[in-house]
């Protein structure tokens, strides 16, 4: 079953089932004709996984081939790793106890990489409009000819923190930006310093062209992702919103999910949805006194109990047509030759077959942990606290349970599980239940509170729209870029959503919100947020994701999107 463990590389999101029948969407644009039977080829088209084909400007195509030489240049590449570790070598770090900007210094090192960004690109920096929001928040504006509504690229400047008792684990110093002949060395090099200083020149490229936008592009970084977000991103989602009012871009690519190799068969992982996130805090309160006269349960024991109810009763999977586990199998089975052939009948089965549809959930649900994760709200009792002294019947007990909402859940729904769970225990042991603010039992033998811990409840993201429109625009620019690199000999990629994180405070920007970093898996050193986070450019590819950014760029600035 070795495809359901490639699986875990990525989650998708699929269209409604009333999409299927594609041919109402623009002939030149599919992929191939629509088949339903065997392992496809990915220059032939999916009912149940829509490709389009590559999209090549046209108004622009001359400087779009100039480019594509350039940036297939050594002098080129050697820009592009000196930027990037120029940026690399400012320990950028952001930490979950930051202060707000302006009473805690350690934001103070974004100065400097505001200097060195504007030493590395003096051309972007002198032509468009650069404003800086909550201090350290970086906002381009790339003015268009039209009233086209303008659209965002985003990124952030930040790092995870350095431990300092790794720092002799590393190959080379984790802030160095040493350049080995393969590999660009340090914290940030995966993320996500790599996807600004891309986007940074592509657009420094263009500008060296003479290009001029129609349509008005609007680069934003913040600086602390890697912790709240609500110091960077936070404020310039604000600060956008009310520049530009609420749902006015047309769309907006953020940093996310990768290239992946299946088989031998490329796939891109464009993310269109966000599970949500809610940490519920347990907290038990009695009477103390010694240990030597115990009452038949401390509020430990108690806890224990609350919290045996809490896993006993963990939350139903449901594969819904309409989800994204739903699509992440439809497209592999479609696509991927490594996928077991009972399982693809099975699934194409179920496009509209609702037994089928059952039967496969339990098979997923069988072959692999992953798939409970895919297709329900997942919870894990992470923190636990109680007691001060061995002699002493506590007074207090607490546990925190962390949960991931499924895209087809919510925040309510989360909540009226817990109390449906725990008003019979709270009745039990006579215990007031106060839930999220409202009293639900009373009880004379102490209390139980259910809370939001830290103030973190986060709804589901609203699911992008996969049809024609800016999902197709990233679809084509990214076969485009992909199937016309030198070092991809004209191979094909399979484009299909998937599910990420990171963008919430965006949401009221627009609908249309992708999250996709043009770098294969890998391309990664020991992955991000490790000992040893590296950049590989054994296919080229800090050049390879600024031809992403380019295409992408005229692609959306020739559309006829509103």
């Amino acid at each position: 079953m070795c495809s359901l463990v490639i699986i875990s590389l990525v989650l998708y999101k699929f269209c409604d089932s009333n999409f299927l029948p594609i041919c109402h969407l623009p002939r030149f644009w599919l992929a191939g004709p629509c088949v339903l039977a065997g392992s496809i080829s990915p220059s032939v088209n999916s009912t149940t996984c829509p490709q389009w084909t590559a999209l090549q400007p046209i108004k622009h195509r001359g400087l779009s081939e100039n480019l594509d030489m350039t940036y297939s240049s050594e002098d080129f590449k050697q820009r592009a790793i000196q930027a990037l570790g120029d940026a690399v070598r400012v320990p950028t770090e952001s930490y979950d106890d930051n202060g707000p900007v302006g009473e805690d210094t350690r934001w103070d090192t974004f100065a400097e990489l505001h200097r060195v960004l504007e030493a590395s690109f003096p051309r972007v920096y002198e032509s468009l409009n650069v404003t800086k929001v909550n201090t350290y928040g970086l906002v381009f504006h790339w003015q268009g000819s039209t009233t086209a509504k303008p659209y965002i690229l985003a990124a952030h400047q930040d790092v995870v923190p350095v431990e300092g008792q790794t720092v002799k684990e590393w190959k080379h110093d984790p802030y160095s930006g040493y350049y080995d002949g393969t590999w660009i060395w340090g914290r940030g090099t995966c993320d996500d310093k790599s996807d600004l200083i891309r986007q940074l020149l592509a657009i420094d490229s263009l500008l060296k062209q003479d290009f001029s936008p129609a349509r008005t592009l609007i680069l934003s970084y913040g600086f602390d992702e890697e912790s709240k977000g609500i110091e960077g991103a936070g404020h310039l989602a604000r600060y956008l919103e009310e520049t530009y009012g609420r749902e006015s871009f047309a769309l907006l690519l953020d940093e996310g999910s990768l290239y992946t190799d299946m088989g031998g068969i490329v796939f891109a992982t464009p993310s269109t949805s966000e599970k949500g996130y809610f940490d519920v805090k347990i907290t038990l309160s009695t009477l103390g006194g010694h240990s030597s006269v115990p009452p038949s349960h401390t509020v430990i024991g108690l806890l224990s109990r609350f919290v045996t109810a809490v896993e006993d009763n963990s939350h139903q999977a449901s594969l819904s047509r309409t989800g994204t586990p739903f699509a992440t199998t439809q497209c592999l089975a479609a696509y991927s030759p490594l996928y077991p052939e009972d399982l693809r009948k099975l699934a194409r089965k179920a496009v509209e077959d609702d037994a089928a549809l059952k039967v496969l959930q339990e098979r997923l649900l069988a072959s692999d942990p992953l798939y409970k994760a895919m297709l329900g709200t997942t919870q894990a009792v992470d923190l636990v606290e109680g007691g001060v002294k061995v002699n002493a019947l506590p007074e207090r007990a607490s546990a925190v349970v962390n949960h991931r909402i499924a895209e087809h859940s919510s925040v309510g729904e989360l909540q009226q599980h817990m109390i449906d769970i725990l008003t019979p225990l709270a009745i039990k042991y006579d215990l007031a239940l106060i839930a999220f603010g409202s009293n639900v039992t009373c009880g004379g033998a102490g209390q139980v509170v259910l809370s939001d811990f830290l103030g973190t409840a986060l709804e589901p993201s609203p699911v992008t729209p996969t049809e024609y429109g800016p999902w197709a625009l990233l679809q084509g620019s990214i076969k485009a870029a992909f199937e016309s690199s030198p070092t991809r000999n004209s191979s094909k990629v399979v484009v299909i959503p998937s599910l990420s994180i990171d963008t919430q405070f965006y949401w009221n920007l627009t609908k249309h919100i992708f999250r996709f970093s043009p770098s294969f898996d890998t391309d990664r050193f020991n992955g991000e947020h490790t000992v040893n986070e590296g950049k590989s450019f054994r296919a080229d590819s800090l050049n390879e994701g600024v031809r992403f950014y380019t295409k992408f760029i005229l692609n959306v600035d020739e559309s006829d999107l509103p």
